[in-house]
């Protein structure tokens, strides 16, 4: 039983996500009296955000469900200094015309997860450069600086952990949680927002929004992290062998994001259900006990859920029917990854990398000497080997048990 009294606590409690808060009575109270708008903010530093970016899409999700009403912050004033916040170095710094593309490619992700409209729990998407750019350097000196206590900067863990390493945190970084803070205070102002959430890795920069916000204004504003998310064996949520899980289609194909979710450890598979899905708890919790191969009825639930939600239902569907044609059946499934080879064909090692299933043509030949790399099934025991498509005919490349391509002939 949870020990909040608003339908947004208790759901963002019995799924998971709350890991602080700053004044929990408060903001309970809050929610059980009106329409609390809330923001997460989204630097766009890529064409698509990935999974380990999915948890913060969820909580806006979750924000609607109860009631509520999401903003999207798309930082394309703060994504040209990029967040410091536990990084071991500074990101290089992206250009104007490369930040509208992103925030233009990521936009689409958050239209499968949000209602948006001019209603009052509508989702609506604003960008911190339309604040910031017009920022004069003095006048925000003097009006938001004097706010703010380098000392209780410095004292940050996402600052600290930098500096404990002794890497550089150059002057722009450091400015980094100041104009965060101003964006809280921006949106309490413009939009009524009354809530920032965030990553774990947020709760500095939220804190000092918080503060901002009531030195400024006297605005009571409140803040809510999630936990830190990793795997059952510790890697970071979103990343594997083969790169980033992304969110957007043309980045990684739906097979491919099905298989992420579908390949989950065990351990993890409930509080996966809980966080990235609508399943009732109920049913989760059946789900969860499970054992042995049963297991994998929860998993295929997991990936079903989790990429039509992302992707589609058709995606679901589809990305499903390739797993079943290929594991199941031993066949050819319509879904996966392809790889076009020229006519005169390619090294084995060569094909491996270019598909994605190494990162390297080093680690493509240990893999081929491991005795993991099958062509149709095959084994391939020389990593010499030059692969020839037949004009026509499509050749299943699988690396290990869970990863399988189509090779085929340039048209």
């Amino acid at each position: 039983m949870s020990q909040y009294h608003s339908d947004l606590l208790r759901l963002l409690d019995e799924r998971g996500y709350i890991h602080q808060m700053t004044d929990a009575a408060a903001l309970d109270a809050l929610a059980q009296k009106q329409i609390v708008p809330g923001y997460i903010g989204f630097d766009p530093t890529a064409p698509s955000l990935h999974v380990g970016g999915m948890v913060q899409i969820m909580l806006l999700r979750r924000l609607q469900q109860a009631g509520h009403k999401p903003i999207v912050l798309m930082g394309g004033g703060t994504g040209k200094i990029g967040d410091p916040s536990f990084k071991d170095e500074a990101r290089s710094l992206l250009s104007e015309e490369r930040i509208a593309a992103n925030v233009a490619s990521i936009r689409t992700v958050f239209e499968r997860f949000l209602k948006f409209g001019d209603g009052p729990t509508d989702a609506v998407m604003v960008d911190n450069a339309d604040w910031l750019d017009r920022l004069e350097y003095i006048p925000f000196l003097r009006e938001v600086g004097q706010h703010f206590s380098v000392n209780r900067m410095l004292s940050f863990d996402s600052v600290k952990t930098r500096l404990d390493r002794e890497q550089s945190l150059s002057f722009l970084e450091f400015n980094y949680m100041i104009l965060q803070a101003y964006d809280f205070r921006e949106l309490a102002q413009r939009m009524g927002c009354r809530l920032q959430m965030g990553g774990s890795d947020q709760w500095g920069n939220i804190v000092n929004g918080v503060e901002l916000a009531r030195r400024m204004d006297g605005n009571e504003v409140f803040g809510v992290t999630t936990p830190l998310l990793t795997t059952a064996d510790g890697t970071k949520m979103g990343k594997t062998v083969a790169g980033a899980v992304w969110l957007n289609e043309d980045m990684l194909p739906a097979y491919d994001f099905w298989q992420y979710w579908r390949n989950c450890d065990d351990r993890d598979v409930g509080r996966f259900l809980r966080l990235f899905t609508d399943v009732p708890l109920d049913e989760i919790a059946r789900l969860e006990t499970l054992e042995g191969s049963a297991i994998n009825e929860a998993k295929i639930r997991l990936a079903d859920e989790v990429t039509a939600l992302c992707r589609g239902e058709d995606a679901a569907m589809s990305a499903r029917r390739t797993a079943e044609d290929v594991f199941a059946r031993g066949g050819v499934g319509e879904d996966l990854p392809e790889l076009a080879l020229p006519a005169e064909g390619m090294p084995i090692v060569a094909a491996l990398t270019a598909i994605g299933f190494t990162k390297s043509n080093g680690e493509a030949k240990r893999k081929v000497a491991e005795g993991a790399v099958r062509l149709d099934d095959a084994a391939v025991g020389d990593p010499q080997m030059i692969v020839t498509p037949v004009d026509g005919r499509k050749i299943k490349l699988s690396l290990g048990k869970k990863r399988h391509g189509l090779l085929t002939l340039q048209g």
